[in-house]
């Protein structure tokens, strides 16, 4: 109570003209009505259709080059279109679990609660052509074993180990959960090349991607069945077995801060 009157609301800040036209654009640029690639019009233009100033317009544009939505080149007539992508959410999100203090053991956690639900989904709604990616994707993986490219080339094996997991989620048909998985993607990818390129044994490198392949071959028969209560069975436990093992010593309370730095 001040003087008497009773104080129910306190000061709001009215939205700055700059910050509205970056709201405007933006809700253009999700809605597709202007595609990556496209260019806006030239500052001059803009200025006059939206009956600002320079100063101002720029505004918008920090605002929306910032989030990676826009990309301005010096010399060009006008800003281009970027659109939205997984992979600015990802390393935002991953500045977030750095400062955070998030454990790779609290990734890992996350992925083995997301994907086996993925995995049921897939086994429900697959078509040829995901059972066809998932086995060419396989196949890929077996032949760089089979050619002696491992551990030759740790780094591309990593990857196409990464892909399957890619397609797992993609392929389920949950565009949630595709895009979580996607946003730990380049911490996941990071720590198992740390981990591989760790290893003592190269025999031993060897010998865990020869089970993992044999762990990828079971879940496809079993989402080409459309098994989807033994598919989620399946990966709860291929991803249980696969984080005991990568997070040995000091990595089981390693940060995501301490992967990068």
């Amino acid at each position: 109570m001040v003087g008497g009157t009773r104080q129910i609301g306190q000061n709001i800040r009215a939205a700055k003209t700059g910050e509205m036209i970056a709201s405007y654009l933006r809700g253009r640029i999700v809605r597709g009505d202007l595609a990556e690639g496209d260019s806006l019009p030239s500052e001059a233009e803009l200025m006059s259709q939206f009956d600002v100033s320079r100063p101002t317009l720029r505004e918008a544009f920090r605002i929306l080059e910032t989030e990676s939505l826009i990309v301005i080149r010096r010399g060009s007539r006008g800003a281009r279109i970027c659109a939205p992508r997984v992979e600015v959410a990802a390393r935002y999100v991953g500045l977030l679990m750095q400062v955070s203090g998030t454990t790779l053991a609290d990734v890992w956690e996350a992925r083995t609660l997301i994907e086996p639900a993925a995995a049921a989904l897939l086994a429900e709604r697959r078509t040829e052509r995901d059972l066809a990616d998932l086995a060419a994707c396989i196949d890929e993986l077996d032949a760089s074993v089979s050619s002696g490219q491992v551990p030759a080339d740790i780094s591309a094996w990593t990857e196409g180990t990464q892909r399957f997991h890619d397609l797992l989620l993609e392929r389920s048909g949950n565009r949630t959960l595709s895009i979580q998985s996607m946003v730990l993607r380049e911490v996941v990818a990071t720590h198992l090349l740390t981990v591989t390129r760790r290893a003592a044994h190269l025999d031993s490198v060897v010998s865990d991607f020869k089970k993992m392949l044999r762990s990828y071959r079971k879940l496809l028969r079993l989402v080409t069945d459309r098994d989807a209560e033994g598919a989620a069975k399946h990966w709860r436990t291929h991803m249980e077995v696969a984080a005991r093992s990568l997070l040995r010593d000091e990595l089981r309370s390693a940060t995501v801060l301490d992967l990068f730095s």
